[in-house]
């Protein structure tokens, strides 16, 4: 099982992947789960401190990582073919709530710098995690629909856009929706988050049906999760009594 969770920034996507990896630990599935935001916060919320979080390099910026993949010893020439199998051994990093975790960091566009050995590592790496490991991964990517374009969502069995009851939100889901469709993915679902009442509920079940995008669930919003985010800690370390985190535990149950 490949899931990936997209959505606009700040709709709550990197809590929701850190909450389905736990939940399927929890059901007994071996779970790796991969931060590809350029700002990386999974760590923190899989239950590592925020300081040991800061000192996980994420693979995209490993140079020496990169160079013993890819180099060739001439300058300007790399390998486009080797093996990545053993990457996750060395560089993922267990979270205190079992499950195991890899920064990856993100693919640099073509106009931002872009360079090339990161590159095929990166997307080299990715398939290889989506097709060939025999294990749940749960993918929390970069904020936007930028990924698309860089084929960081190929593969995954189920893709997740995430929105609140904003519009702005809720057109990023349409276009992830709409993209994802075209990539082959065949299970695409709406996800709403922070939802604080029966009108935001049916702005977002108006979207769904004007647009044939299926929801998966509701997210409620929750006091607990925004005093966590203040204390710089995760809610998945014993408060699953909240109405998100009970919430997102059913949700994990539809997807498994």
């Amino acid at each position: 099982m490949k899931i990936a969770v997209a959505g606009k920034g700040g709709v709550g996507k990197t809590l929701i992947a850190g909450a389905i990896a736990y939940f399927l630990k929890e059901k007994g599935y071996k779970v790796l789960a991969i931060d590809a935001d350029p700002a990386p916060n999974l760590a923190v919320t899989l239950g590592i401190p925020a300081e040991k979080a800061k000192e996980i390099k994420p693979i995209s910026e490993n140079k020496q990582l990169i160079e013993e993949k890819t180099s060739t010893g001439v300058p300007g020439v790399y390998k486009l073919s080797f093996t990545v199998d053993d990457i996750v051994e060395k560089y993922s990093v267990t979270s205190p709530l079992g499950v195991n975790l890899l920064v990856m960091g993100t693919i640099r566009s073509v106009g931002g710098g872009c360079t090339c050995p990161a590159n095929a590592l990166i997307r080299v790496l990715l398939r290889h995690l989506m097709v060939e490991r025999n294990e749940a991964v749960v993918l929390d990517m970069e904020a936007g629909i930028e990924h698309f374009g860089r084929a960081t969502a190929k593969h995954v069995d189920v893709m997740l856009a995430v929105a609140d009851a904003n519009m702005k939100a809720l057109e990023v889901a349409k276009r992830i929706f709409q993209l994802s469709s075209q990539a082959g993915i065949e299970k695409i679902f709406l996800l709403g988050n922070k939802i604080r009442n029966k009108i935001e509920k049916e702005l977002l079940i108006d979207f769904s049906k004007k647009n044939g995008f299926p929801i998966l669930g509701f997210i409620p919003y929750d006091s607990s999760v925004f005093e966590a985010d203040m204390k710089g800690t995760t809610p998945l370390l014993g408060n699953f009594d909240s109405p998100a985190m009970k919430a997102l535990k059913q949700i994990t149950e539809r997807l498994s």
